[in-house]
């Protein structure tokens, strides 16, 4: 993937997180808010650090 899609795809991934933590803040809901912040999180880290699945041809 392109480094420029990744960056693109991380940012909105932090802004849906921050919203949503900023939803579940205003909600008043402690636990919710804090998963969603550690998901938000996981996510970017986990497309950066892993790389794409690429199959290879087999011959027969």
């Amino acid at each position: 993937m392109p480094t420029l899609v990744k960056i693109t795809i991380s940012l909105i991934v932090m802004l849906v997180a921050a919203a949503g933590y900023a939803l579940q803040a205003e909600l008043g809901q402690t636990g919710p808010k804090y998963a969603v912040l550690f998901l938000g999180t996981f996510m970017v880290i986990a497309m950066w650090l892993f790389p794409e699945v690429s199959r290879k041809e087999i011959r027969k």
